[in-house]
């Protein structure tokens, strides 16, 4: 059945009444951008650290801009002036209507994720993962657009990544590991609500709080429900503001917290030719969707409120909102790694660009009317949900009635002023694709390269293989799950994952902790690589096998990967972290860890094992001890522990210092604590 939607009949979510469009709202998000008379598409690309000016009407190049480093989002002012965030920069790129070769550069934080404008566009609000003097913080700068001054910095919260200003001078800015949003007034430079565990607690509803009668909670720490069946957003990446700026969507993943039907490493591992394929590890997602990883689609109103799904049951809370769980009834097209969110003009779609799947999926804004679903041809209508008769139930042929193919690793979208087309760039392939039609029709016309790979072939190729949820080698499609669905931009997603044999953190994979620190895994069973790649590929992730040559293309993109950037690694170090690093010494800690990756690849036990919950730490394990880990990068990879257990490096070393589990922390005076964490905050 040819595929269309009522639009007619949809209720105008976003746009209330007659409402002007707010001059907040944007029509592009991530890595592409149009100038105001859509002439041109601005294009950043990471791996060149160009910006590529393209002509529009003939899909080419016309110029190149030399950036910053590690470009990544951009945007278009009001006078056509280019913002974009130069990731490794610590800052931002500022370039003139059609003046390329004058590149002005701010220094606003450390790695800049995102950028916003004012509703009188006199503003750009830059989102930091870190202020330029403390890792655990990040923040929004705020930046005169006619003097390139920077008007104030306002601390936020633990790794900022999105932004979305709404109307009354307030925004909604995400935090990237806790998959929740904290509400800022831009005026007064204050934020107004901080992170509380909203989201966690709606999408965990009815099995946090199974009386119906009684009260929603408020607000909830993910940690509380540690040992139920629940799940957490994380990986926000991108938000969009309605056109009338009083509603906001947020492109996010929701990770279980359920005990996970296999091991952690399946260890004692099995010869290769005994791993069953697809054996269920990451398998089983929330509503539908075939991996523990999902993606999801949050709604928040302008107060920050959460008006998601309770995905505990399966249930819709509200018909005037979107799905939360993006599932597609087609099991070999996946979608997975929504990267941009954008929402058209009218409200009514949001278009999110998804980088593991390779695709653009299309999302109604609204449930309260009937559509047909293009995959399944089925019609669904909304019907009655189970509890409080205020949504629909979900819908069994998936949540996503249209998903439009893309190039590889796709990571930045327009919307023409009409709806009539879009453009998506993708990075991994340096392509851009061209849509037409409307709103749900819209369909890829044509394709075009812009520019050839810079990277070494087996680091290009190793990249599109990490974050591939469509390659059958690297797993089921039907899973849609890849290594970059828990190393989020190859890092990792501060998610405690609960296996049988007890709760794995997932570890970072930037800065070369790949080399020299064999075995794998916190129970450190796998030898090397490639024993790690035969269970966990084909025995969790479902593909039927990782070759040698992949083998070798996959490491060699992980090694590649820097670290991530760190205002405590300075040029030489400070008097305290001078002092912390022969507190390290006097601790011991150089005993285990030690070399030049910080680790001795050895086991231990330092007190940290978990006996008590419903999720503990196998006995045999604690017997063995943990494998010892990499100390590199620690400012950046909070929280800390193989059960996450301590948000910050000094309440881990104070946890159990007495008894000397962990180093020779009892002899330590608090002063000498403080130094010490200053010194490892540099490594």
């Amino acid at each position: 059945m040819k595929y269309r939607f009522l639009v007619a009949a949809l209720t105008f979510v976003f746009v209330a009444g007659c409402a002007g469009k707010s001059e907040s709202y944007a029509s592009s998000a991530g890595s592409l951008a149009a100038s105001r008379d859509e002439a041109f598409l601005y294009a950043a690309d990471a791996d060149w650290d160009k910006v590529f000016v393209i002509d529009a009407a003939t899909e080419k190049k016309v110029a190149e801009i030399n950036v910053g480093k590690t470009p990544e989002h951009v945007l278009v002012g009001p006078d056509d002036t280019l913002y974009v965030t130069a990731r490794y920069g610590r800052g931002i790129s500022v370039v003139g209507k059609g003046d390329f070769s004058n590149v002005r550069a701010v220094e606003t934080g450390i790695e800049p994720s995102a950028l916003a404008l004012s509703n009188d566009g006199r503003t750009l609000y830059v989102v930091n993962s870190t202020t330029l003097t403390d890792a655990l913080v990040g923040s929004v700068v705020a930046i005169d657009t006619a003097t390139l001054q920077i008007k104030w910095e306002l601390p936020v919260g633990e790794e900022p990544s999105g932004i979305a200003v709404l109307s009354g001078e307030r925004a909604l800015v995400s935090l990237l590991k806790q998959g929740d949003v904290v509400l800022v007034d831009l005026g007064k430079q204050k934020v107004l609500k901080n992170y509380g565990g909203d989201v966690y607690a709606a999408l965990n509803d009815s099995l946090l709080n199974p009386d119906p009668a009684s009260p929603s909670r408020k607000s909830l720490a993910p940690d509380v429900g540690f040992n139920l069946p629940t799940v957490k957003a994380r990986g926000i990446q991108s938000l969009a503001v309605s056109p009338d700026g009083h509603r906001v969507v947020a492109s996010a993943l929701l990770a279980t917290q359920a005990v996970l039907s296999t091991s952690s490493g399946g260890s004692p591992l099995a010869p290769d030719s005994e791993i069953s394929v697809g054996g269920g590890g990451y398998g089983g997602g929330s509503c539908g969707a075939g991996s523990v990883v999902t993606p999801a689609l949050l709604s928040f109103d302008e107060s920050g409120t959460p008006r998601v799904d309770d995905v505990s049951r399966c249930e819709h809370q509200a018909s005037d909102t979107p799905a939360t769980v993006l599932t597609n009834a087609n099991n070999n097209l996946p979608i997975q790694g929504p990267k941009a969110v954008v929402l058209d003009a009218t409200g009514s779609f949001a278009f999110i660009v998804n980088t593991e799947s390779d695709n653009v999926a299309v999302v109604p804004t609204s449930r309260q009317a009937s559509t047909n679903n293009q995959n399944s041809g089925a019609a669904v209508d909304a019907v009655p949900a189970p509890r409080g008769g205020t949504g629909s139930a979900f819908n069994p042929s998936g949540s996503v009635p249209h998903v439009i193919a893309t190039g590889k690793g796709p990571t930045g979208l327009v919307l023409s002023k009409d709806g009539k087309r879009a453009w998506v760039y993708s990075l991994f392939d340096h392509s851009l694709h061209r849509l037409e039609g409307r709103g749900s029709t819209l369909a890829r016309v044509s394709s075009v390269n812009i520019a050839s790979d810079i990277l070494e072939p087996d680091v290009a190729r190793g990249r599109q293989l990490f974050f591939s949820a469509t390659d059958s080698r690297m797993n089921d499609p039907g899973r849609g799950i890849s290594c970059g669905s828990c190393h989020i931009n190859g890092r990792e997603d501060g998610h405690v994952w609960n296996f049988i044999d007890g709760p794995r953190q997932t570890p970072t994979l930037a800065g070369g902790r790949l080399k020299g620190t064999a075995p794998f895994h916190w129970n450190g069973e796998f030898e090397n690589l490639g024993a790690f790649m035969a269970l966990t590929v084909r025995g969790r992730m479902g593909g039927t096998g990782v070759t040698p040559e992949m083998e070798t293309q996959l490491e060699a993109f992980i090694n590649s990967q820097p670290a991530a950037d760190n205002p405590h690694r300075l040029a030489s170090l400070s008097p305290a972290q001078e002092r912390g690093q022969q507190v390290f010494a006097k601790a011991e800690c150089n005993t285990c860890h030690a070399g030049e990756a910080l680790t001795d690849n050895k086991f231990a036990n330092v007190g940290t094992f978990v006996t008590q919950g419903n999720v503990q730490d196998d006995a045999a394990l604690i017997a063995k001890g943990l494998n010892t880990p990499p100390l590199l990068g620690l400012a950046r990879t909070a929280p800390y522990l193989h059960d996450g257990s301590a948000s910050t490096l000094k309440a881990r070393i104070l946890n159990g210092k007495e008894r000397d589990l962990h180093g020779k922390t009892a002899q330590l005076s608090n002063g000498e604590v403080d130094d010490l964490v200053e010194y490892l905050k540099t490594l």
